[in-house]
């Protein structure tokens, strides 16, 4: 036992001598470059978070009870401002899927609970179509051999192509969203230098900054707009780069 802590340390220098072990670098001018350009694909989870009003005389619960997959394409355009820093324009379009099961509260033999609302379509699948136009900032750490990790942030405006400016009466909809919203976006992600160009896996989270429920409730179920205060979007990002 008095030897485990003499292995471990053998073992840790051991791995940050071979971690730090130069490598034959590639595309060592790549990062020179003033302005490169390249293209994403990646997959998404749009999720939204309702704030409820209480004081809604027929309250009416809604809830995402599962995150769908959905697919994104890019452009990337990337601006080297200095050594760390890269200004990046990202337009593009994303699909995606929602399903909101609404709910109301029940009490019945001493006991309350919430159950599916059996009179309404349940569950209701919202898929929007968004036009992407984001904007961020991209901090770089120092190159080691042919890895690079980086931070992104910025904003994002996005427009939903197939948001309803009215309900349709063949539509099961109970609830309407705005077309237009602003997301925080932040994540992160490895630069990696292949033989002929630059591949990097990013993560990112979306949270948007505005509430994108319309007052107006479906005629004659104004009580499912009226039991929600606020909707946020919400969107979980796993992005392919190819530049």
């Amino acid at each position: 036992m008095k030897k485990a802590p003499l292995f471990i340390l053998i073992l840790f220098i051991s791995f940050s001598g071979i971690s730090q072990e130069k490598r034959p670098r590639n595309l060592t001018a790549f990062d020179l470059k003033r302005l490169h350009f390249g293209f994403t694909v990646g997959f998404n989870a749009m999720d939204v978070g309702f704030v409820r009003n209480y004081e809604a005389d027929d309250f009416i619960y809604a809830d995402v009870s599962h995150l769908l997959p959905g697919f994104q394409v890019s452009i990337v355009s990337d601006l080297r401002l200095n050594k760390n820093w890269n200004l990046r324009f990202l337009p593009g379009i994303s699909f995606g899927s929602r399903e909101i099961h609404f709910y109301e509260y029940t009490s019945g033999q001493g006991q309350g609970g919430l159950v599916q609302i059996s009179n309404a379509d349940n569950p209701v699948a919202l898929g929007p179509s968004f036009l992407d136009f984001p904007l961020h900032f991209k901090y770089r750490s120092d190159r080691v051999n042919n890895y690079r990790p980086y931070l992104v942030g910025g904003l994002n405006f996005r427009y939903d192509m197939s948001a309803k400016r009215e309900y349709d009466g063949e539509s099961d909809e109970y609830l309407r969203f705005k077309p237009a919203d602003f997301y925080l976006e932040f994540g992160f992600g490895v630069d990696t230098y292949l033989r002929y160009f630059k591949f990097a896996p990013e993560i990112k989270l979306a949270v948007g900054l505005r509430n994108i429920i319309a007052d107006d409730g479906r005629s004659p179920y104004p009580q499912f707009v009226e039991s929600i205060d606020r909707v946020t979007s919400y969107i979980i990002m796993l992005n392919f780069h190819f530049e």
